[in-house]
């Protein structure tokens, strides 16, 4: 698959919490740090998402917001 978003960030699927609609899906960076991402429950059973899986985290954002 090609895409045109540059903004990757490759890890590994550690942890999956599925509600009714939505699941939250933590992926551990190769660098030791957590991104957490909001998906349905729906695209979780499509992808076929489980524990231990290699991922690549897509980001697409109009705005990043820094706070010291």
């Amino acid at each position: 698959m090609k895409l045109s978003a540059r903004n990757g960030l490759t890890g590994k699927v550690t942890d999956i919490v599925k509600g009714q609609v939505m699941a939250k899906v933590k992926v551990r960076l190769g660098d030791n740090q957590m991104i957490t991402s909001l998906i349905s429950v729906e695209a979780v059973d499509d992808l076929g998402l489980k524990v231990g899986d290699d991922v690549t985290a897509i980001i697409k954002a109009t705005e990043v917001m820094l706070a010291r």
